[in-house]
């Protein structure tokens, strides 16, 4: 579901530049999928790349609250969390190729001019560093025997960082040739209280931007909130702009998210982006898709969700999660309401604590260093004594180890030395080849890895197999040295390495749902095919809130 068929690759692959304006946030990521989703029902092969104009070689060092998540894929690499917008809308499984950084560009550059590479010459933008992002470019179509590619560039048009791949598009659409590429441009259409109207003009200075720098945009499509661009609006962008007025469409505010393919479907865009590119396609077929659809809307129950973080005041931090819980709602035929908890406001009073008693589920998720790990671990308590189904990712099962070992084991300092090194009970402590590791950037224990499920497991009913594979992003483990003595608490370990030598999968069979997993299984889960761990706690959280005695998965 989601995917198209694999054909063989195209004599001549063609390229659709997504740029944005006026302002960040405006759904280019979404729109680059919606496209592509619109190619892929009419039989298409496509992949997509996400140009960053940031330094950072990945985005593995930056910090969620500035950035965003860090989405991880199969083979390690640490990306734009744009990636994971397009893993889950076109099902395709991507890699580091499909995220190119000017950290990446300029490294190799500098590298391959120390080497004596140019022979020479003068290095500059023009044309060794334009040339490496399309040779980049270039490369993606080749790998991956995509029909179409799908280029997003990210910030803004304007901004300086960008222009070297605003440049890059410009030369590889001259390359090219006609028909053989295509320019969609996303801006935002204000609509002012104070007049009630959509104002076209931010548009027409985006586009007058892009113009200056020789690219003109084929499409555009218009971000508005509250309806449609009127018919007004429309003949005004495409005047000013040089467009057909066929060719501006209105993206909206949808729920779910999945929806805004078919809504620019329906507005034409599917149609016009094949004939602009010369693509004699297949009808268009939006049965699967439109069921699935149709699974997150029709649910009449609800289960609330208590997100306990420190990013919780952003939802981008966790936007994986709060995709993978969505999609674990409509196979379990509820809504998921996801309310964020800030836990240090659990440290600043502990009473607070009891506000949990208000939700159904709650889920500690991944992240790193000791703000708010305090409060995390209250919350971990209360699900435990309480009964209340919980769910722990990453640092969330570290947490879960360490409170128990404290409360149940009375290892009253028990800790993770990554939040204190001198700890005299350190359940959760660095992996063994991570003790020498200096350089922080992609030296975590990264990417897929098979884990090994103990049978008759709440793991092996979940995920139905003896033998699975997950996303990791950690440095520390659970210690060896405890494993037997956390056991006695309860604690039944029933994921692990295939060597032994890591725990995966922590449960505790006393409680109606009490599990956690040391890898990230919501970079995998799919609005079609939702994570195992996500869909169980989710049915646990409906079953105990129906009144059922134990859960059923």
């Amino acid at each position: 579901m989601g995917v198209s068929v694999v054909k063989q690759a195209s004599p001549l692959t063609k390229y659709i530049f997504i740029t944005g304006g006026v302002l960040s946030g405006l759904g280019k990521g979404l729109v680059t999928c919606s496209i592509g989703k619109a190619l892929q029902v009419r039989g298409l092969n496509v992949s997509a790349v996400k140009c960053d104009p940031y330094i950072n070689v990945d985005a593995g060092t930056m910090n969620p609250y500035i950035h965003g998540e860090v989405f991880v894929l199969d083979d390690g690499y640490e990306a734009d969390m744009d990636l994971g917008t397009y893993e889950r809308f076109l099902g395709i499984e991507l890699t580091g190729i499909n995220n190119i950084t000017s950290g990446q560009v300029y490294e190799h550059v500098i590298r391959k001019e120390r080497e004596g590479g140019y022979l020479g010459t003068c290095v500059q933008i023009i044309p060794h560093i334009t040339d490496e992002i399309k040779h980049r470019l270039r490369h993606v179509a080749e790998t991956t025997n995509a029909d179409v590619l799908l280029i997003e560039c990210g910030g803004t048009v304007g901004d300086f960082e960008g222009l070297p791949f605003l440049e890059a598009f410009r030369q590889m659409r001259m390359e090219e040739g006609r028909g053989n590429s295509l320019l969609v441009h996303v801006t935002l259409v204000p609509v002012l209280s104070a007049v009630g109207e959509p104002k076209t003009k931010p548009t027409q200075h985006s586009v007058k931007e892009l113009r200056a720098i020789g690219l003109q945009p084929d499409l555009i499509v218009a971000r508005v909130e509250g309806g449609p661009l009127n018919d007004d609006s429309k003949r005004k962008i495409a005047l000013y702009c040089s467009v057909e007025e066929r060719a501006v469409y209105s993206s909206l505010n949808v729920d779910p998210l999945y929806k805004l393919p078919m809504l620019l479907e329906e507005q034409g865009l599917g149609e016009v982006v094949c004939e602009y590119l010369g693509i004699d396609s297949e009808e268009s077929d939006w049965s699967l898709w439109s069921e699935m659809v149709e699974r997150f809307e029709s649910p009449t129950e609800t289960v609330r969700v208590a997100m306990c973080g420190k990013y919780a005041e952003l939802a981008d931090c966790y936007v994986s999660v709060n995709e993978s819980l969505k999609h674990a709602g409509a196979k379990a035929g509820c809504h998921v309401d996801i309310v964020w908890i800030e836990t240090e406001e659990f440290e600043e009073d502990p009473s607070c604590v009891a506000s949990l008693s208000a939700y159904d589920g709650i889920l500690v998720p991944g992240g790193f260093g000791h703000r708010g790990a305090e409060g995390k671990m209250l919350a971990i308590k209360y699900s435990r004594e309480e009964d209340v189904p919980f769910l722990g990712i990453c640092y969330g099962m570290q947490l879960a180890i360490v409170e128990m070992a404290r409360n149940m084991l009375g290892m009253e300092d028990a800790h993770t030395t990554e939040c204190d090194p001198d700890t005299t009970h350190p359940v959760i402590d660095l992996l063994p080849e991570q003790v020498e590791v200096e350089e922080l950037g992609g030296t975590m224990r990264l990417g897929a890895h098979t884990a090994i499920v103990k049978p008759g497991s709440l793991a092996n009913r979940l995920y139905g197999s003896t033998e699975i594979q997950e996303r990791h992003r950690h440095r520390w483990e659970v210690n060896p040295d405890f494993w037997d003595r956390l056991e006695e608490a309860g604690i039944k370990f029933t994921g692990w390495s295939p060597d032994g030598r890591l725990k995966e999968v922590m449960e505790r069979p006393d409680n109606y749902f009490f599990f956690a997993t040391q890898f990230h299984p919501e970079f995998k889960s799919r609005p079609w095919d939702a994570s195992p761990p996500y869909y169980g706690f989710i049915k646990a959280c409906l079953d105990r809130k129906r009144g059922v005695s134990e859960p059923t998965f």
